[in-house]
């Protein structure tokens, strides 16, 4: 039998594991051929090759375990971006969901997430802007410094830190985190209903 070009080998690995980091998936054999200028024939007797020397599993024609797969292969969920919340004063929540967004578990953590375009100015301090998307995870309970989406008694939400219960009134206190613009202003609700805990911002450069 013909010995297998180490070079070839190289350059079919690199190439699936470029269009896996791109489609989240793995190519075919013609694919594979296009792009190394072979054909599919000799891709699959390659294919076959690295699977019979480890470099890569390849069993009824799908292609496993390749090194540059097995280090960019991550789980991703797709979290509904519902509208906008304002930084400022509670407003009406928006249900409608404009779109869904994909997101690597990797980067961004397992759990139920949804997006949240962020208005107003009243979250500088906590690096949250005007526009910015707010990855927020579901949950119903926070810990005192955490950034919540809170409801209020009215069915009104605003994003906010959750600065705990106040010992006079027993009510539930969110306050701003813009000191410039907003020192030291604070809300409070004598319900604190959580829809959620922030966990990342999005942001454009």
């Amino acid at each position: 039998m013909r010995s297998k070009s180490p070079e070839l080998m190289e350059q079919i690995s690199k190439y699936i594991g470029d269009y896996y980091r791109e489609h989240h998936s793995t190519p075919t054999t013609r694919e594979i051929g296009s792009a190394v200028n072979r054909s599919a024939a000799c891709v699959y007797n390659y294919l076959v090759e690295m699977n019979r020397r480890g470099m890569l599993t390849y069993e009824s024609g799908e292609i496993t375990n390749l090194p540059k797969i097995s280090k960019t292969t991550t789980g991703f969920f797709s979290a509904p971006l519902v509208g906008s919340i304002r930084c400022g004063d509670p407003e009406q929540e928006e249900e409608l969901v404009e779109m869904y967004v994909n997101l690597p578990e990797a980067l961004f953590g397992k759990g139920e997430f949804y997006l949240l375009r962020a208005v107003g100015d009243s979250m500088e301090d906590a690096g949250i802007s005007d526009g910015d998307l707010v990855l927020i995870k579901k949950q119903t309970d926070c810990e005192v410094g955490n950034i919540i989406v809170a409801l209020d008694e009215e069915g009104e939400n605003t994003l906010k830190i959750y600065k705990g219960v106040d010992s006079n009134s027993s009510r539930a206190v969110l306050a701003y985190a813009n000191e410039t613009v907003y020192p030291g202003k604070q809300i409070s609700v004598s319900k604190l209903v959580v829809q959620g805990v922030a966990k990342h911002v999005i942001k454009g450069l």
